[in-house]
């Protein structure tokens, strides 16, 4: 999974600390964690395709949440951010050098692959089961002080 997930769900989870009313620019949001604003700004565009954020054009444009954060799972993101591809894809290696084709090569399901696509399976539905507000709240457990925080330093620009 690229950095680009955790950017992106950090993002969203500032986007709500920043209010309703506030539309933040690629440039801040980067800025609050010394990130690269360019690259930030794509993970932003896959938020908004997917309809997590919206973008508004200008000088006092900027991205906003599209809807509660209690309505946007973590899969969400990672299926905006890195797409719906599985995260493994079988070669069928097996059908490879001196073993391939032989009468005792195996035609079944690929035991490796069919391993994989269970793990992988847990992994979405646990990524699915569990929302950005979770996100947000054990955040502000662990720094009450961030959302203020957060908003202070956007109103200082």
């Amino acid at each position: 999974m690229s950095e680009g997930v955790e950017w992106a769900l950090h993002s969203c989870v500032n986007l709500a600390w920043s209010g309703p009313d506030r539309a933040v620019s690629a440039a801040r949001l980067a800025a609050w964690h010394e990130l690269p604003a360019a690259y930030l700004n794509k993970q932003l565009q896959a938020l908004a395709r997917a309809g997590i954020v919206t973008s508004t054009p200008g000088p006092r444009g900027g991205f906003r949440l599209a809807r509660p954060l209690d309505a946007i799972s973590l899969m969400d993101v990672v299926a905006a951010v890195e797409g719906p591809e599985e995260a493994f894809r079988c070669a069928e290696i097996r059908q490879q050098g001196p073993g391939a084709g032989a009468p005792a090569a195996p035609t079944a399901d690929c035991a490796i692959a069919h391993a994989m696509t269970r793990a992988e399976l847990a992994w979405r539905r646990a990524l699915a089961a569990q929302n950005l507000d979770d996100i947000r709240q054990q955040a502000e457990r662990q720094a009450p002080e961030a959302p203020e925080r957060l908003r202070a330093w956007l109103a200082a620009r």
